[in-house]
């Protein structure tokens, strides 16, 4: 996907998980994720929004931006995160995405936060779905393209980042299959060691697990939220994925 598919994708997102965490309402449980209301939920993406933005200012090589401190009260959190998010999509739309930036990635450039930042917001947009739905969304299904994408960008950039600060227990091979979007990955575990992605090996045939189904089912899949994947052999592995 291109940068500006990411920004309009992000714009898009944004504008589904606010009308969603409205109609839930501040104090709604998030049951996706344990102990998280609405509130803080939009309070965790204002802070996120604000940090993008301060990263987006920040050399490739200057220090560790910090977010700005949000508004506690619901009246007031939600306004700041509003002009977070737009100053974020503006930011992205109206720069190359090839300039520089402050990433924790080896990508260090604007593309890596359009990138970033919508997939951040759509399994939040999930999570506030969640919020006002219940345990089913049936009526969200993401694009095929953008699904894939957000399973090679947890495997690829969040997996690693997430083993560095809780450290993988587990070892095995596992394989991801989503079918509509013609793409696999294969994930070797090793105890005390950053997870290995790359393209499957021998047909997957002799991987401890392997987890298929849709681009959509696998996205959710990852992130840890309820799934349509199905899981075959070792079920413990998948579940041992370190997730942020």
């Amino acid at each position: 996907m291109e940068h500006a598919e990411f920004v309009t994708e992000l714009k898009s997102q944004i504008a589904a998980l606010r009308a969603a965490a409205v109609a839930a309402g501040p104090d709604a449980p998030v049951p996706t994720c344990p102990e998280w209301t609405v509130k803080d939920l939009v309070a965790h993406l204002a802070r996120v929004h604000s940090w993008a933005l301060c990263a987006l200012d920040t050399p490739p090589d200057g220090p560790t931006p910090r977010a700005q401190p949000h508004p506690e009260a619901w009246d007031e959190l939600l306004p700041w995160w509003d002009a977070r998010a737009d100053e974020l999509v503006g930011a992205l739309e109206g720069t190359l995405s090839n300039t520089p930036a402050w990433t924790f990635s080896a990508d260090r450039t604007y593309a890596f936060w359009a990138r970033r930042q919508a997939h951040e917001v759509a399994v939040h947009r999930l999570d506030a779905e969640h919020a006002r739905h219940g345990g089913e969304v049936p009526s969200l299904l993401f694009d095929v393209r953008f699904a894939a994408d957000g399973v090679d960008e947890y495997l690829t950039t969040m997996l690693p980042r997430q083993a560095g600060r809780t450290p993988v227990e587990r070892e095995g091979r596992l394989v991801l299959h989503a079918a509509d979007a013609g793409r696999a990955w294969e994930v070797r575990l090793v105890p005390g060691r950053a997870p290995e992605v790359g393209p499957v090996q021998d047909a997957g045939t002799d991987a401890d697990a392997t987890v298929a189904g849709t681009a959509d089912a696998l996205y959710r899949a990852v992130w840890g939220r309820p799934s349509g994947a199905v899981v075959s052999g070792d079920r413990s592995l998948p579940a041992a994925l370190p997730r942020p």
